[in-house]
């Protein structure tokens, strides 16, 4: 298995998947590829309608020089019944949270056996509007697939896009209802990633009060928060106010971690040079509290090419940090810490 650690593992445009030389023992950022070797943010089941194959989308990870995945389902899914494919072109269906995915990736997951990427498996299922059933889910994994899911989320919070499809914002009063929940997904020191809008151009920090209530609740949970808190229906927000929310945060919560994935933060906040001059030195001073990802969603019609793109698009960031963020976020070493495994990223050529 090609995996950080004495054995150091690059890749580059010409060959994604090649490993170091013999001798080499660092991270040529000026000859290897600039996209991430780590991919925190992967579904690998679609909200509704038709998957790849599990295998077809370990390849395409292998094939762009992935080392480390997430594997997620997507725990809000379509009904069977439905021929929608995609949530937001069906407003009215119902989208419910689901056991399905879960068992699905854990199984398949088993009958592969991935050699070359190391995965870590999801829990997608929970409703955290029903706390109880999140504690009742978690047992039935234990047994059904003992140890076998070491992460929690995308779980939404607050998810404005699915605003049409019955989702309402968990109400502030239940979260403190969690506590049986976070408590054992603490004592295994799992991980969770929690999608949560932090607002939308009309009102940019209408939902900062959610973000809140849980880092105040449960400050000792290591909780990512995906994709910035940015959105669909956030792509417009003063960087200093947006930077200001995050360093209060990550400087009060020293468990919070931030997730970089989806292209759509790419297009919101780094476009252009002038936001990247905002965002770059924060993510460069905090370099130990952010994750990559692509959110790359694997239904049936997807290719090697999207995935790529997807890669490409996400990484973009990556290329513009300091040696010492690039190889904690984009080289995988805040993954790595984040789920104890005892592998390290390369370290960087001196130049």
């Amino acid at each position: 298995m090609l995996l950080f650690g004495a054995t150091l593992v690059g890749c580059d445009s010409a060959s994604l998947s090649r490993a170091l030389e013999p001798g080499e023992q660092c991270y040529d950022r000026a000859r290897e590829s600039q996209t991430a070797l780590v991919d925190t943010h992967l579904h690998f089941r679609p909200f509704g309608g038709g998957a790849l194959p599990f295998e077809t989308v370990v390849s395409f990870l292998e094939q762009s020089g992935v080392r480390y995945a997430g594997v997620y389902g997507i725990g809000q899914m379509l009904p069977t019944t439905s021929a929608c494919g995609y949530y937001l072109d069906c407003p009215g269906v119902l989208v419910n949270p689901t056991l399905k995915n879960d068992f699905f990736n854990a199984m398949e997951f088993l009958r592969v056996r991935p050699r070359n990427v190391h995965l870590a498996l999801s829990m997608t299922f929970p409703d955290l509007s029903d706390p109880d059933s999140v504690v009742e889910g978690i047992a039935l994994l234990d047994r059904e697939f003992p140890g076998l899911f070491v992460w929690m989320g995308e779980v939404n919070l607050v998810k404005q896009a699915l605003f049409n499809n019955g989702h309402e914002p968990v109400p502030l009063e239940v979260i403190g209802d969690w506590a049986p929940f976070m408590k054992l997904l603490r004592e295994r020191d799992i991980p969770m990633s929690i999608h949560a809008d932090l607002g939308n151009n009309a009102e940019p920090t209408k939902y900062l009060a959610w973000v809140r209530e849980v880092l105040q609740r449960y400050p000792d949970n290591k909780i990512v928060w995906m994709h910035l808190g940015l959105s669909r229906e956030l792509t417009r927000i003063d960087p200093e106010r947006h930077i200001a929310v995050m360093r209060e945060l990550l400087d009060a919560y020293p468990h919070l971690m931030l997730d970089l994935s989806w292209r759509v933060v790419d297009e919101a906040v780094f476009v252009t040079a002038e936001q990247r001059e905002a965002y770059v030195p924060f993510i460069n001073e905090y370099s130990e509290r952010f994750l990559p990802g692509t959110d790359f969603v694997a239904s049936s019609h997807q290719t090697l090419e999207n995935y790529q793109a997807d890669l490409r698009v996400t990484s973009r960031i990556l290329s513009h940090l300091s040696d010492e963020a690039f190889r904690h976020i984009a080289l995988g070493e805040n993954y790595l810490r984040l789920l104890g495994l005892p592998e390290s990223a390369p370290v960087l050529c001196q130049k």
